[in-house]
């Protein structure tokens, strides 16, 4: 005689998802223990976005050199091979560790976790996470940080928040980069912050020049306030 299997819990269980049949979901709830820690601890969690080639070690490595004595700030760097951008951000004075995830085209939440081993993140106040260079599957991985910034650099066309719309929908900042080559390239930064604001109206829209350091004081400002903000909320919660 066959008898159903019962689907009851026990007292006191609980119903858990299978994390393995979604690994979306799975990364979802790693990037959420992350959210969780960077919160405890006041840590602002900057996710860092572009295709390869757009200045996001460059524009690392001045924002280290602009505020590394004035706050403490670290860099995760994922690239598919080599320590090379970790290295350049070391030389620029701030603590860097490198993700070599081997051919994958993006990072994600467990790897993050994984480079915590190697990273102590206590009394960090603003960490970030330089991505792959890639505009389609980063997009997809949350990493537990409190803002995606993708930077579209100005050799790039400007057309490319259309033609990418997920990477802009999910980032809280667009950076166009390397501002000195305006003169010299059909890119109009116009139209790309047009285009951006289409596809996510509350999209903020800097340009600057990590070489010539224009618009450097204004993303940088643009940190300290989120930084100071972060800190804030610890504050209230302590209280």
């Amino acid at each position: 005689m066959a008898f159903a299997k019962s689907n009851r819990l026990p007292v006191g269980a609980i119903q858990c998802d299978n994390t393995t049949l979604s690994l979306l979901k799975a990364n979802d709830y790693v990037a959420k223990s992350i959210r969780d820690k960077m919160q405890t601890q006041g840590t602002l969690l900057i996710n860092i976005t572009s295709s390869a080639g757009s200045g996001k070690t460059t524009l690392m490595q001045e924002t280290a050199r602009r505020l590394k004595d004035k706050i403490k700030m670290a860099v995760l760097v994922g690239d598919l091979e080599t320590e090379r951008d970790a290295i350049r951000i070391r030389e620029a004075g701030v603590p860097s560790t490198q993700i070599v995830t081997n051919g994958v085209c993006h990072l994600e939440a467990q790897m993050i976790v994984q480079a915590f081993d190697h990273l102590d993140t206590t009394g960090i106040d603003l960490l970030f996470i330089e991505n792959v260079g890639n505009l389609v599957c980063p997009a997809a991985f949350d990493l537990g940080e409190d803002y995606r910034v993708t930077l579209l650099a100005s050799t790039e066309g400007d057309d490319k928040p259309k033609k990418y719309p997920r990477m802009f929908l999910t980032s809280e900042l667009m950076l166009v980069s390397k501002a000195d080559l305006l003169p010299y390239i059909p890119f109009k930064v116009e139209a790309a912050a047009q285009d951006a604001r289409e596809v996510n109206p509350e999209i903020e829209v800097l340009t600057l020049s990590s070489t010539t350091g224009e618009g450097m004081d204004a993303w940088c400002e643009w940190l300290m306030s989120r930084v100071e903000a972060k800190k804030a909320e610890l504050a209230e919660v302590a209280v």
